[in-house]
């Protein structure tokens, strides 16, 4: 399935949002039983304030994914609706957020990727810059030049 749009994010689109978060968190095995332990984590508590930038992917006015990236180019978002996965949501997500990174003057996109996730940012551009401790274990950091 093809066909949808990215756009910015609205102050409308947050309870969305909050299920394509929570539903991509647990379609990923590895840290469902971590996640469900531990619910705080299933609540997306990201906001649109300025000097970020949050993009929503959207069909048929059904929000299927999402991405934000701060105004320090930390990546703090990147979700997809686990039935729109491996349709080239996120990649176009990122796409367009390194487009209006770099016209907001970032330069580079960080973030901890944990391992389930490396084959994709791999395949986005991400490289390796590091190894790093997050709430759910050992993660890879990665950058993306913006330039």
């Amino acid at each position: 399935m093809t066909g949808f749009t990215i756009r910015a994010a609205q102050a409308s689109d947050i309870s969305q949002i909050r299920h394509v978060y929570r539903t991509s968190s647990l379609s990923n095995y590895g840290e469902r039983e971590v996640l469900l332990a531990n619910p705080e984590y299933l609540v997306w508590r990201g906001d649109l304030s300025a000097g970020s930038i949050c993009l929503v992917a959207e069909r048929d006015s059904t929000i299927i994914g999402f991405a934000t990236v701060t105004a320090d180019g930390e990546l703090d978002d990147l979700f997809v609706a686990p039935e729109c996965q491996r349709q080239g949501v996120a990649t176009a997500l990122i796409e367009q957020l390194v487009s209006e990174a770099r016209e907001s003057g970032i330069r580079r996109i960080e973030v901890d990727a944990n391992p389930h996730a490396l084959t994709f940012y791999r395949s986005a551009g991400f490289v390796e810059i590091g190894r790093v401790s997050t709430q759910f274990g050992a993660g890879i950091r990665m950058v993306l030049a913006a330039q």
